[in-house]
């Protein structure tokens, strides 16, 4: 279902023990409600899979939707 609104394209971090991985989304300005942009279903979903594929360790999947940072040691 898609929300009324001003859309606009925001960047989001999605962090695990291992990766950070940068993701474009799409959020909604609702026309019934201004003051805070949303997430739709879908992009709670999409969210959900990034964080379901860095903890799996997939990079060659996450490397096809963002940018994928990755810790390589502690000092």
């Amino acid at each position: 279902m898609r929300i009324p609104g001003q859309r606009i394209k925001r960047n989001r971090l999605v962090q695990t023990d291992r990766f950070v991985v940068a993701v474009e989304v799409e959020m909604v300005v609702p026309v019934d409600d201004p003051s805070e942009p949303c997430y739709e279903a879908e992009t709670v979903a999409f969210l959900r899979a990034i964080k379901e594929h860095a903890d799996a360790g997939d990079v060659s999947w996450l490397l096809e939707r963002g940018k994928v940072y990755e810790l390589v040691g502690t000092v």
